[in-house]
């Protein structure tokens, strides 16, 4: 008889327990043709460099901070850049003065040609010396086409080391928002030395992982949704992307349904707008992945 009250008691309480893990912990999984995952928005960094070394004079935008194309980000400082272009406009200048030295040459190279040549007619000066006043005027004019040359060398110097000076002024290559500052004012980088980082909100991913059962039903194209915290009720379209051709163990930051999974694949889930840019780097996110057009969408279940 106490073998059955305690047989009884331990059915009771078997039960009690599975009522209580199904009614406070336990969740219903989402239906076949459905995939979740989570994981943290990402996206491509956009490294803002310099092509020459020099001091960091100002950075004009703090972290966080959305930029434009084109918008001036950080000012740097270069002596031997500076150095450089008052070199090449000195030597630019002194090309010119040495074209119109030689042009003047030329001119009158060419008077005294012409001279001779009158004189040579009416018999007032030998054939020798006009034909010398004729080489002397060939000579000038290699002269002053070997000036104009040496003055265009000069110019595209100086048109190299002022692009080079412009290029002190770094700049936005790309729409996007300042994630890192790499560097402070005062900092001396070198050439190649990425000061800032950007990633273009337009084109964030959310990177999941798909346990190694169930990464056979997925193929690029698929649709996605993307579901925050922040915006429960908004979901966010998305496409898988990319799908890891090799699996791995289950990262430590990332949750799955059964936790006895221990290979996973990485997919990555681009999402297809992100209005207002209200999604940023860093988020987490859980994900649905619909393989079975004809299954309705379901949020994410834990």
């Amino acid at each position: 008889m106490r073998r059955v009250v305690v047989l009884l008691i331990l059915a009771v309480g078997i039960v009690g327990a599975w009522w209580a893990y199904d009614r406070f912990v336990g969740v219903d999984a989402l239906p076949e043709g459905l995939i979740q995952a989570n994981g943290r928005l990402e996206g491509d960094p956009v490294l803002v460099s310099s092509k020459y070394p020099g001091r960091i004079a100002a950075i004009e935008v703090e972290e966080g901070d959305a930029v434009r194309a084109g918008d001036s980000l950080v000012l740097l400082e270069s002596d031997e850049v500076e150095a450089r272009v008052r070199q090449a406009e000195a030597a630019t200048k002194a090309a010119e003065h040495e074209v119109a030295a030689f042009r003047s040459q030329c001119e009158q190279a060419g008077r005294d040609a012409d001279r001779f040549r009158e004189l040579y007619a009416e018999g007032t000066a030998t054939k020798r010396e006009a034909e010398q006043a004729e080489l002397a005027e060939q000579v000038s004019m290699q002269k002053q086409t070997a000036a104009e040359a040496n003055r265009q060398r000069a110019e595209a110097a100086y048109d190299e080391v002022c692009a080079a000076l412009e290029d002190l002024t770094l700049t936005a290559p790309s729409d996007g928002v300042v994630t890192n500052r790499l560097y402070e004012p005062g900092a001396v980088i070198a050439a190649g030395a990425p000061v800032l980082t950007l990633v273009d909100l337009d084109a964030l991913y959310l990177q999941v992982y798909v346990p190694e059962r169930q990464i056979g039903k997925l193929r690029r194209g698929l649709a996605a949704r993307i579901h925050t915290d922040a915006f429960p009720d908004r979901p966010f379209n998305a496409t898988v992307s990319h799908i890891a051709s090799r699996a791995e163990f289950t990262p430590k930051e990332v949750q799955t349904p059964d936790e006895r999974v221990k290979l996973v694949y990485a997919v990555k889930l681009k999402l297809q707008d992100n209005p207002d840019h209200v999604l940023t780097p860093g988020v987490p996110a859980d994900a649905v992945i619909r393989w079975d057009d004809s299954v309705p969408w379901s949020a994410p279940v834990w």
